[in-house]
């Protein structure tokens, strides 16, 4: 085994037990704290665990910790395809307008006084909705740079959606539509409930499978269009097969957890400094950190206060930071 492998493997291992580490804190942490030990006992007697402990641990945290651990594997994926697609570090999932298009559609549903299922519904429709619009009108433009089209008409899309949800706000009803507008839009796992997750789960495998499959090529995009024309790659049909895998998951992360920035940007950076920027071991380890990063985040939002803390502001505060840091850095001479 080669160095640079064996440093792989150490990293990912690293990321592994980060994320049991997450996990375990996860479980005991909270406005009902549990002994490591009393979380292990009623994790091993099973989801029929008796007692405040049993109802605490399967029905309230493990589905939370579960949706933690998609939303942010989710998230920080989508991030690191579009990087590699768009051949730019500091692009993120939302740069197609899903997270507007997303918010629209749970805006409308909250509006109509919908049930959560329907936000969620709403949410999810809503995201594919924008980037679908953004694609069309991308398509349109000729004589353009293809992905400096897309990112262009992403901005313009983005901005109409955000135009629409600040509309909606004014037409919502002050006490008690306008604040759920405002804390579905501020993210959190709250209404990470199984039904929710089980519905959720065959999207993210849908979207994040192809990713995994096609890894080994994603590298090549790095290349101009002609160069990895001629090593055989399809790039304009791999670029369309990573949006809609990206979409599909993030809009499925988003209609879960509302609007949790800064994780499909920072997480992928922060994998590459461990990993590299290889794709292939890129990915495992951007799923794995993207995962700890946000169950713990998410201990945090729910431990800090008395109130729990919508989680987009926890993810700012440490999101915002790290980008001018990156910033910095990519700017510093060699």
């Amino acid at each position: 085994m080669s160095a640079d492998m064996r440093s792989c493997v150490v990293g990912l291992a690293v990321l592994l037990g980060v994320v049991v580490l997450a996990v375990a804190v996860a479980l005991v942490s909270g406005a009902y704290p549990l002994a490591l030990s009393d979380a292990l006992g009623v994790l091993l007697d099973g989801p029929g665990a008796a007692g405040e402990a049993g109802t605490v641990v399967w029905s309230l945290r493990l589905p939370r910790i579960a949706a933690g651990l998609l939303v942010g594997m989710a998230l920080s994926a989508a991030g690191a395809a579009y990087q590699g697609m768009f051949r730019n570090p500091l692009v993120s999932p939302d740069i197609l307008g899903v997270s507007a298009g997303a918010g629209l559609g749970a805006a409308l549903a909250i509006l109509a006084g919908l049930p959560l299922a329907a936000v969620q519904a709403f949410a999810f429709g809503g995201g594919l909705l924008a980037v679908g619009c953004v694609y069309f009108a991308a398509s349109r433009v000729r004589h353009h740079d293809p992905v400096l089209a897309l990112v262009l008409a992403g901005i313009a899309i983005g901005t109409l959606f955000a135009a629409g949800i600040s509309l909606v706000k004014v037409l919502a009803d002050p006490s008690v539509q306008l604040p759920s507008i405002t804390f579905w839009r501020m993210g959190g796992l709250n209404a990470g409930r199984p039904d929710d997750l089980a519905v959720a789960l065959p999207l993210f495998a849908c979207g994040l499978a192809p990713v995994w499959l096609l890894r080994w090529r994603v590298n090549l995009l790095t290349l101009a269009d002609d160069e990895a024309a001629t090593m055989g790659i399809d790039v304009v049909r791999l670029r369309r097969v990573l949006i809609v895998c990206a979409t599909l998951t993030t809009a499925a992360a988003v209609s879960i957890a509302g609007i949790v920035g800064w994780i499909g940007l920072i997480v992928p950076h922060a994998a590459r400094l461990l990993v590299g920027p290889e794709f292939s071991r890129l990915l495992p380890a951007t799923l794995l950190l993207g995962g700890a990063f946000l169950v713990a985040a998410d201990t945090l939002a729910r431990s800090l206060a008395t109130v729990e803390l919508p989680l987009g502001i926890l993810t700012a505060f440490v999101g915002a930071p790290a980008f001018l840091w990156l910033l910095a850095r990519q700017g510093r001479p060699e």
